[in-house]
């Protein structure tokens, strides 16, 4: 916990206003109002410890985190467009009055943040928002080294298509290139009748994000950075690949749920998910790279059954909304038979483990299996890539560099390419998108 975080006072420049007046303000939101309150007695006082803000052209999060549960509602108004977080039971807002100076001109969907006081303990954050959003209002329970954390995100009313962004990139790029004649797509080898026009769409899912750092390494090294940073390497060279393109399941520091990035590259209809990872263990001597895929019937070591639950448990640090009544998060992965599925992903990790074992040291000679949840898409072959042990210390400086990013994505492209040339997508069973 930071020195601000801990502070008891300072000085403050706070905007009082009557609790008549705001009574009246909230009359007039009531139409469009949506309500929350946790299970805690009102009476109960809290310190918000840290109040911090999430922007990605996906959503906006605001987290806001105390040592004990604090009360929360949520007021929405349409025109213009505004949401205020109204808290109650605060003792300490330090951390809140300093929220608007946090805010980037930036962010695609807030304008402004206004902190006031209603009365002794009660205080509410506005927020103007440029476009209309659906909020979404939660709380999460201590979890890691985190407290308690009031949720707000900000979505946008029509989400993010990612086929389209993925063709927008594409042809944005293709347009800042000198014109040429145009190209006829065409796999990296093999029977082009087969594949015809059709290119190879690689979904890469950078792990962690935003709220989750993932590992941390001895020099501070957060693995949501260095697994970004390979994953948009490999996706440069994917897209430099006659035939083939890729898109990200995230391309900045934010968090996507587990099952959202299935979902994602469902939509994107991905011949081939890459879960890009770099994992610490218990002793710092635990050095080299893996390959998993799925597995139905338990893991194939006790370190790979750690590891997906660890994995598995993203979503309680990154945060994710498991209100039952929200359709998006109700809605599950497709329960079928995943043996064609788990059998093609083998493949395609030999030839990844095969390519990345030429720029570091293998953990394990074979791909390994357990039940990690992001490599759940019954109709996308899928693997998790550990490049490396960030808490090795000699393998922290390689994440760190840009040159062995460079490696790191080279190698998983190359057993990529080698996998697609004897395994066209046509020539497989597709059970659909979703």
């Amino acid at each position: 916990m930071s020195e601000r975080d801990r502070r008891a006072g300072g000085p403050r420049a706070l905007v009082h206003v009557s609790l008549e007046r705001r009574r009246a303000f909230r009359w007039l939101l009531l139409p469009a109002a949506q309500l929350a309150v946790p299970t805690i007695a009102w009476g109960a006082v809290a310190r918000v410890a840290s109040a911090r803000l999430w922007p990605s052209h996906e959503y906006t999060r605001v987290i806001i985190e105390s040592p004990a549960p604090i009360a929360y509602r949520l007021v929405t108004q349409r025109a213009p467009p505004q949401v205020a977080l109204e808290l109650d039971g605060v003792d300490d807002a330090t951390e809140l009055e300093l929220l608007p100076f946090r805010l980037q001109a930036s962010d695609p969907y807030i304008a402004g943040i206004t902190f006031t006081v209603s009365t002794p303990g009660s205080v509410r954050l506005v927020v103007d928002l440029k476009v209309q959003t659906q909020p979404q209002l939660f709380a999460l329970a201590p979890v890691a080294n985190f407290g308690h954390r009031i949720v707000l995100d900000l979505y946008p009313l029509a989400p993010l298509d990612p086929l389209m962004a993925a063709l927008e990139g594409r042809r944005a790029e293709e347009g800042a290139r000198a014109p040429a004649a145009p190209e006829r797509p065409a796999p990296p080898s093999g029977d082009a009748k087969k594949q015809g026009r059709r290119k190879i769409v690689v979904a890469i899912d950078p792990g962690h994000g935003g709220e989750d750092p993932g590992a941390t390494g001895q020099r501070g090294t957060y693995e949501k950075h260095v697994v970004l940073a390979i994953a948009k390497k490999l996706k440069v060279r994917i897209d430099g690949e006659p035939g083939m393109r890729a898109m990200l399941t995230r391309d900045d520091d934010f968090y996507v749920p587990l099952a959202t990035r299935v979902r994602k590259a469902q939509a994107a209809q991905a011949d081939l998910f890459v879960s890009i990872h770099a994992d610490a263990f218990r002793e710092r001597s635990a050095r080299g790279s893996s390959v998993f895929a799925l597995s139905e019937h338990g893991a194939t070591s006790a370190a790979a059954k750690w590891l997906a639950q660890k994995e598995n448990a993203a979503d309680l640090i990154g945060g994710v909304n498991l209100d039952p009544r929200d359709p998006v998060v109700a809605r599950t992965l497709i329960d079928l038979s995943q043996t064609a599925q788990i059998s093609d992903s083998l493949k395609v990790g030999r030839h990844v483990l095969d390519g990345i074992g030429t720029v570091n040291p293998l953990h394990r000679g074979a791909v390994e299996q357990a039940g990690f949840a992001v490599l759940k898409a019954p109709d996308i072959p899928s693997i998790l890539v550990e490049t490396a042990f960030i808490s090795n210390p000699d393998e922290e400086l390689k994440l760190r560099s840009e040159r062995h990013q460079a490696q790191f994505a080279q190698s998983i492209h190359e057993g990529i390419r080698r996998y697609f040339a004897g395994n066209p997508p046509l020539a497989r069973s597709r059970s659909g998108n979703a």
